[in-house]
């Protein structure tokens, strides 16, 4: 049986990050052309697609500097390896209440995230609150992907493509992020409910 090389070895090692898979998914997620991610990383866009396609291994400042475009740390490349199953806990005395937007006198919404402790999902998802707030109160915001949410108490007004609808406890609803939406809290106490937002599909 041949010995393996200590570049083999490292070869072998390497790839079973599938380096190469997550840089084209970070690009397409973005919408990012060959071309213009040279740009920004000073790659020729050659060396990009042998990356991309697994042809060759980035070196650490080659994968830090497309990281640093992306707005990703190292682990997003490192901490995802094949094999190792998804678990992971939050507790409840761990979690930060946020309003939607730092320094808005009276916010639509406060949030906790629920997955901040698992990195790389996509799947992001919040317990939210709604003061109750008049029509006019209520900011729209939009985002790419999609949401679901959940009223878990309270009566919950969302404001979707022009029209006002109402939801009570027990009721749910997806959307289209991308399309401008708002909400704000219908009843007397608001509304309590559990988000969930998940990336496009690529």
């Amino acid at each position: 049986m041949k010995q393996e090389s200590g570049p083999e070895t490292i070869q072998r090692v390497l790839s079973s990050y599938e380096l190469g898979r997550k840089l084209r998914q970070l690009r397409l997620r973005k919408k990012i052309a060959l071309v213009d991610l040279g740009k920004h990383t000073g790659l020729s866009p050659s060396m990009l697609s042998q990356l991309e396609n697994g042809k060759m291994i980035p070196t650490l400042p080659t994968l830090a500097r497309i990281a640093m475009v992306f707005d990703v740390g190292l682990d997003h490349f490192f901490g995802d390896k094949r094999g190792r199953k998804l678990f992971s806990v939050v507790r409840a005395q761990e979690r930060m209440r946020f309003p939607e937007r730092p320094g808005v006198p009276a916010p639509s919404y406060f949030f906790e995230c629920l997955t901040f402790a698992a990195q790389g999902t996509g799947i992001q998802a919040y317990l939210a609150e709604f003061p109750q707030r008049t029509p006019v109160e209520g900011s729209e915001h939009f985002h790419e992907g999609s949401e679901f949410l959940f009223v878990m108490e309270g009566r919950l007004s969302i404001r979707f493509q022009g029209e006002d609808h109402e939801l009570g406890a027990g009721d749910s609803v997806l959307l289209d992020s991308s399309e401008p939406h708002s909400y704000r809290g219908a009843g007397k106490t608001g509304a309590r409910a559990i988000v969930v937002t998940v990336p496009p599909r690529i």
